[in-house]
């Protein structure tokens, strides 16, 4: 397997423009694998796309992932013009992954979709963006949008990016098996995403479909010391059946550890976030990396270090 390590910020984690160029370059230099940026528009995080779109100008190897940009209500013509214009000028160092968006109140005012029609929303969309990177004359009749002879130029570099999605949930699991090209659950434990495999595999045999082995990873998140009060509340109240101290880690010796035992079941693609904003970006990193980045695969295998390989095929 190629393990590759990547770094994100959460939901709450600001980021002031000094602080977000310091961890770009320090991601960057200390080699690791990727950025991934999370969508909250009532929150203090940047907005992903511009957020990566600023990392891909201060860059050249690192790759830039969203975690996880929402699709339903997106206009999905000017969001795939979006993604491939990133995609090609950053070189194709795109991975965008997709969600459907929590259910929040102002999350769900900002996109202006119902909860009970995101499924319906994101199930058209996703194939719909996937054509406009690959077909130059796009037709298209569905129950929410419709397309007559629409071309989206210039084309992503990569043809066309892998396209990861999340979840936990059994119809989440699912449409990952029918229409992702990689899965990246969050706040889950090894063996859980062992069985949740299962279900991405059988849904993607079903549709005709496989994924590749190497595209099954996990959001690994962490606290320096102990967990706070306030964030054991917040885990409570997201996963009241697991016990908080299962999904998030400890300091990086826990995250190692986790680590290593979801690549026991198989995963080999991650991305640690911290639920902390650190005093020192350049600091934080350094010591990321020496923890983490020993684990990574070397660009000898015979892919460049810094990807997140393969892609969805017919079985």
């Amino acid at each position: 397997m190629k393990i590759r390590i990547g770094y994100g910020l959460g939901t709450r984690t600001p980021v002031e423009p000094a602080g977000f160029v310091e961890l770009v370059d320090a991601l960057e230099r200390f080699g690791f694998d990727s950025l991934w940026l999370s969508e909250r528009v009532a929150g203090p995080v940047p907005d992903p796309l511009i957020g990566l779109a600023v990392a891909a100008g201060r860059t050249r190897k690192l790759k830039l992932g969203t975690s996880v940009l929402v699709l339903p209500g997106r206009n999905p013509v000017l969001l795939a013009k979006e993604l491939a214009t990133l995609d090609l000028l950053s070189g194709g160092r795109l991975l965008p992954a997709f969600g459907l968006g929590i259910a929040n109140a102002a999350e769900q005012q900002a996109f202006g979709v119902e909860r009970s029609e995101r499924a319906a929303w994101f199930d058209e969309a996703l194939p719909l963006i996937r054509r406009l990177w690959t077909e130059d004359d796009v037709h298209h009749e569905g129950p929410r949008f419709r397309l007559d002879r629409v071309s989206v130029l210039p084309k992503p570099a990569q043809s066309p990016p892998d396209v990861w999605l999340g979840g936990r949930a059994a119809s989440e699991l699912r449409r990952v098996g029918r229409l992702g090209d990689g899965w990246l659950p969050s706040f889950c434990t090894p063996e859980e995403v062992a069985r949740g495999r299962v279900v991405v595999e059988d849904a993607a045999a079903a549709a005709g479909r496989r994924l590749d082995p190497e595209h099954y990873g996990a959001m690994v998140f962490y606290v320096r010391s102990v967990l706070p009060d306030a964030l054991v509340a917040a885990l409570a109240a997201r996963r009241p059946d697991a016990d908080p101290a299962e999904i998030v880690m400890v300091g990086f010796e826990q995250v190692r550890s986790a680590v290593e035992r979801f690549v026991d079941v198989g995963f080999s693609k991650f991305v640690v976030v911290p639920l902390e904003d650190p005093p020192s970006w350049e600091d934080e990193l350094a010591e990321a990396a020496e923890a983490l980045l020993g684990l990574q695969a070397s660009p000898s295998e015979g892919q460049p270090a810094g990807a997140f390989s393969g892609t969805a095929r017919p079985a």
